[in-house]
């Protein structure tokens, strides 16, 4: 599969905090590569190809192309980003190298269609969003970008659940693998204007005695 998102690399021979922090002042990111039975090496990646990289939600649930100087490309998805808990910035990557007869797992973006013309929502009722992504397992070759929920039907008071979302094939939702059929999206009606300020004066009136 061909990726559409490339990462620059450069292996990097100091770890830990504080050589972490020497680079990412030099407008680097520390980053790991491992997985396919292969030892994990530690890389250095560019912050601005980074940050562009990841203004586009597909970068989680595409086959990226690793460049390691000196080095054949490397397909691998993107496992884990680790920001900065107040200032969102991005502080290390994890990269897992994919084998092409070996099952990946990967979180992939929940797609809500129709939610504005849902027979729920014309009798008044509000959407709400159980999942934004799910995690799915599945051969690399059949890694889908998103995954779409079709609200068009949903009537007031029900729900999807992940068992009813449609899936390509050879796709599988891990949590369903676990028995767990969460929902993923319901209609519920909406509150009254004064029952909402009076829950409202409510909690604040039990912040204030707090």
């Amino acid at each position: 599969m061909e990726a559409s998102f490339e990462f620059d690399a450069e292996l990097r021979s100091r770890t830990g905090t504080r050589p972490a922090r020497a680079l990412r002042r030099e407008l680097k990111i520390p980053g790991v590569l491992y997985g396919a039975h292969k030892e994990p090496v530690a890389l250095t990646l560019s912050k601005p190809q980074v940050d562009k990289n990841l203004e586009n939600e597909a970068v989680y649930s595409h086959i990226l192309l690793i460049k390691i100087e000196g080095q054949e490309p490397v397909q691998a998805v993107l496992k884990e980003v680790q920001r900065h808990p107040s200032k969102e910035s991005v502080l290390h990557l994890d990269f897992q190298r994919i084998v092409a007869d070996e099952e990946i797992r990967v979180h992939v973006p929940l797609h809500f269609l129709n939610e504005d013309v849902s027979v729920g929502v014309k009798k008044g009722g509000v959407v709400t969003h159980a999942q934004v992504e799910v995690e799915v397992a599945c051969l690399p070759g059949n890694l889908p970008e998103f995954i779409e929920v079709d609200l068009a039907d949903l009537d007031l008071g029900e729900s999807i659940h992940l068992s009813e979302l449609k899936l390509p094939e050879g796709v599988k939702v891990v949590e369903l693998m676990h028995g767990n059929d969460a929902p993923v999206v319901l209609i519920q009606a909406a509150r009254t204007g004064p029952q909402t300020e009076e829950g409202g004066q409510g909690e604040a009136e039990g912040e204030e005695e707090a």
